[in-house]
C-alpha cells in the first residue's frame, strides 16, 4: 500500500497535519458535478465504471482533499439483493419495499456479479488517482441500509416500518439483516481486492433506535463486517451517526477510527472512545452554507488545540456535504487546514 497523508494517519504516524475529505464530497456542491448531471442521470453516473471514476475524483481536482471516496451509493446492496430501487429527485424509491411481515426476508436472493460494475470503477480510478491521494471504498452499516428496505423510501424520517418490525418480529428483522451482512461483507472485501486504501461504514441511522437495543442487536454485525476488511490489511472507519453515549462501545476491536457527528463534542468523544481508536469528523457542515468567512474561521479555530493533541484525527465534516453546502467556503475549508500550523 502506498504512503499517503491518510494512510499513515489511520496507522497511527504522526504526520504535520490532519488529512481532509468530506463525506458527500463527489455531489452537488461540485459545479463540475452538476455539468455532469445535466448530461448523465445519478444511475448512469453510478453504473458506468468511467463516469464512476470521473466523479469519484472530482473532490481531489476541484477542492484538493486528502482523500477520494468511492462515489456509489449504500442501496446498491438491496439492488443485489433482488429489490427494485429508483433513484429519483425526492430521495430513493423501492418498487416493493419489505413493509409486509409476509415477505420480509423470504425473496431476498443474492446477486454479487450486480456489484461488479463497482469493482471495474475502482480499478480505473487507481490508475489515475495521484500518488499523494488514498482512495476510501465504503457502504451501508445493516442497520441504516434494513431501514431503506422496510420502508421503502426517505419520507418518512422516522422510519417507523422499520422501527415496528425490529420490536413485533425480531425473527424477521435478523432474517434481514443477515442477508444484508453476508453481502456487505462480500461487497466489502471485494473492494478491498481491489485496492482501495481504507473503508468507511456508514451508518447513518444508528440514533433511530436506544443505544442499548444498538449494541445489542446491530453491533455485531458491524464488527463482522468490518473484521473482514481489516482481515485484508485495510482500515476501517465506522460512522455511527447519532449513537451518543454508544460510542464508548467503540473499541478497537470493532473499528480503526471512529466518525463524530456535528451533535457530539469532538473532545468529549475522545475521553469516551477507546483510546486505541482514531477519530474523524465534526465540522458542522451547515456552517458551509453561511457567507462569513469570519464565522467559519472562528469555529475551524476551534479544532486546532484538539488536532494539536491529537495526531490520530481526521478533519471532516460531522455529516455528509448537502447541495446548500458553498463551494467557495469547502474549499476555503480544506485550504485552511492545509495551511494551518498545526503546532505537531
Amino acid at each position: 500500500m502506498k504512503h499517503t497523508l491518510l494512510t499513515d494517519t489511520l496507522k497511527g504516524e504522526k504526520r504535520e497535519r490532519p488529512p481532509v475529505w468530506f463525506m458527500r464530497q463527489a455531489g452537488r456542491v461540485l459545479p463540475s458535478y452538476l455539468k455532469l448531471r445535466e448530461q448523465y442521470s445519478f444511475r448512469q453516473l453510478m453504473h458506468d465504471p468511467e463516469l464512476t471514476a470521473e466523479v469519484t475524483l472530482l473532490p481531489v481536482h476541484d477542492l484538493g482533499v486528502d482523500a477520494a471516496i468511492l462515489f456509489s451509493d449504500i442501496l446498491v446492496i438491496p439492488e443485489a439483493l433482488g429489490m427494485k430501487v429508483h433513484f429519483t429527485d425526492k430521495g430513493p424509491r423501492f418498487d416493493s419495499p419489505l413493509k409486509s411481515l409476509k415477505t420480509v426476508g423470504s425473496n431476498l436472493s443474492a446477486d454479487s456479479s450486480k456489484l461488479n460494475h463497482i469493482f471495474k470503477a475502482i480499478d480505473i480510478i487507481n490508475t489515475k488517482i495521484s500518488p499523494e491521494c488514498s482512495l476510501i471504498g465504503f457502504c451501508g452499516a445493516p442497520f441504516t441500509t434494513f431501514c431503506y428496505m422496510v420502508e421503502g423510501s426517505s419520507a418518512n424520517h422516522e422510519f417507523s416500518n422499520a422501527i415496528n418490525l425490529i420490536y413485533q418480529n425480531k425473527k424477521a428483522a435478523i432474517e434481514v439483516l443477515e442477508k444484508i451482512t453476508e453481502l456487505s461483507i462480500e461487497y466489502a472485501v471485494n473492494q478491498a481486492k481491489h485496492g482501495i486504501a481504507a473503508f468507511q461504514l456508514f451508518e447513518t441511522h444508528a440514533g433511530l433506535i436506544p443505544s442499548e437495543l444498538y449494541i445489542e442487536l446491530i453491533l455485531p454485525y458491524v464488527r463482522r463486517i468490518a473484521s473482514a476488511v481489516r482481515e485484508q490489511n485495510i482500515p476501517v472507519i465506522y460512522f455511527p451517526k447519532g449513537l451518543g453515549l454508544g460510542i464508548t462501545h467503540i473499541t478497537k476491536n470493532i473499528a480503526d477510527y471512529a466518525g463524530i457527528d456535528w451533535q457530539y463534542s469532538i473532545s468529549e468523544a475522545r475521553k469516551q472512545i477507546d483510546a486505541n481508536v482514531g477519530l474523524q469528523g465534526n465540522l458542522d457542515m451547515r456552517l458551509l452554507s453561511i457567507d462569513s468567512k469570519e464565522i467559519l474561521i472562528r469555529e475551524l479555530e476551534k479544532f486546532k488545540n484538539f488536532g494539536k493533541n491529537n495526531f490520530n484525527w481526521i478533519f471532516n465534516t460531522g455529516h455528509g456535504l448537502s447541495p446548500n453546502n458553498l463551494f467557495n467556503n469547502v474549499k476555503f475549508v480544506v485550504d485552511w487546514v492545509k495551511s494551518t500550523d498545526w503546532g505537531r
